[in-house]
């Protein structure tokens, strides 16, 4: 049976927690393989809305187990403090997993992220400040903390001894705050360790069974392509790998066990944080968009920029995932508009591009070409199928379809849970 992957195709925020919901009932296992609690799904369940950052929104889903896999940077209290607020609006976290090799945001990652954006004024990358950045680049400098490492007071002391032998001389005389004690962080780290240890596992090794006796794997991707560290608009993109391939590596599962890949994308395009970006709007139809969209970050609270649909985007993040299946959300954001224009190419100082160009200085500069298509009036938001659209709002799919690169599978056409229109099925074997 399939694993199937589930990226964002934009720069965030295309609602992923409402394509993963609408694969619940249909997957054991939802597996969240990169990023932290800098991201955030919202998905609604009748009239229940329910914000999440840390944990895969396959939580919400009767009978799935949702799994925080190796890629992941946690931080522990915002954990329980998730798990603990579902629990008390009687969302069943039992079944919850956790990777031991999975790494730890500690304290100090916190600190030293949001001193060094202050620090960094004009230049900073817009990071929501709390400590994933600092936890990966850890990581990589292979001085982090993982779950396993709670388990054993004196390797995690020796651990943290290491890490703030350096961090406390940056603190103190780069920046000019107080040095991090080693015993209070070790002591603010193991009061967890007995809550910790039940759900503390080799994750690979549940997935993989999991996928040999047939079962659906769904992997979640948090934050999105455009934001991907090696293939998104560097240096404004988030730590880890959120595109496809990072399921592999974030995951502990081999490519081969990989049978699908769905990237999910709004009708317009926004973005949260600094970067370029070339379709947005500064005018009355960005507001028009951020006001219909209800454009806000899940976890930052803070306005997305908006802009209008890129198509040259859509076909980048096609190739460098693989997508076979893309679900469009926010259709129904964009009705009542008499013209939408499309971005089907940039203009880079009087070159047309048909590709998005990979360097920083070209995509800085790349000007939207716009094509220009129908709006409608008509009210989508109870549409149930392709047939539902009004003509305007199907040819605006379909000329998305073929601009993208990619088939339409779901169209999301409001904010109810069954607000969606379904076109082709989601979890297909290989080569369908």
């Amino acid at each position: 049976m399939p694993g199937v992957v589930l990226v964002g195709a934009q720069w965030g925020d295309e609602g992923k927690g409402k394509a993963t919901d609408l694969l619940g009932s249909r997957v054991d296992h939802v597996v969240k393989f990169n990023g932290g609690n800098n991201a955030g799904h919202t998905v609604v369940v009748g009239d229940e809305k329910y914000a999440l950052h840390l944990l895969p929104s396959g939580i919400l889903s009767p009978g799935v187990t949702p799994v925080i896999a190796n890629g992941v940077v946690v931080d522990i209290d915002v954990l329980f403090e998730e798990l603990d607020a579902l629990a008390a609006r009687g969302v069943d976290v039992s079944r919850l997993l956790v990777s031991g090799s999975a790494h730890v945001i500690a304290p100090y990652h916190r600190t030293i992220d949001k001193v060094t954006e202050r620090f960094l004024g004009k230049r900073r990358i817009g990071t929501t400040g709390r400590g994933i950045g600092p936890a990966y680049a850890d990581k990589i400098s292979r001085v982090g903390l993982r779950m396993w490492d709670l388990f054993d007071e004196k390797i995690l002391r020796a651990k943290i001894e290491g890490a703030l032998d350096q961090k406390n001389h940056l603190l103190v005389k780069v920046y000019n705050r107080r040095a991090v004690d080693v015993d209070e962080t070790v002591d603010e780290l193991l009061k967890h360790a007995d809550r910790l240890r039940p759900m503390v596992v080799d994750t690979s090794v549940e997935l993989n069974r999991a996928l040999d006796e047939g079962k659906n794997v769904l992997f979640e991707a948090g934050q999105a392509t455009m934001l991907d560290i090696d293939h998104g608009t560097y240096p404004f993109v988030t730590s880890s790998n959120a595109t496809a391939g990072g399921a592999v590596t974030g995951s502990g599962v081999g490519p081969t066990r990989i049978d699908s890949v769905i990237g999910v994308i709004k009708a317009y395009t926004t973005r949260v944080g600094e970067g370029p970006f070339p379709t947005e709007l500064f005018d009355d139809k960005g507001a028009f968009l951020a006001k219909a969209g209800h454009e806000f970050g899940t976890t930052t609270g803070r306005p997305r920029r908006c802009g209008w649909y890129d198509a040259v985007i859509a076909r980048y993040a096609s190739r460098v995932n693989g997508l076979t299946d893309l679900v469009v959300t926010k259709l129904d954001v964009l009705t009542g508009l008499e013209k939408v224009p499309v971005c089907v190419a940039y203009d880079v100082d009087g070159v047309r591009h048909d590709e998005m160009p990979t360097d920083q200085t070209a995509f800085h500069h790349a000007k939207p070409i716009y094509e220009e298509l129908d709006g409608w009036w008509e009210d989508i938001s109870g549409a149930r199928t392709l047939d539902d659209l009004p003509p305007a709002a199907r040819a605006y799919v379909d000329a998305l379809e073929q601009m993208s690169g990619t088939r339409i599978s779901a169209i999301g056409v409001g904010p109810a849970r069954d607000a969606i229109i379904p076109i082709h099925d989601l979890i297909h074997a290989r080569g369908h």
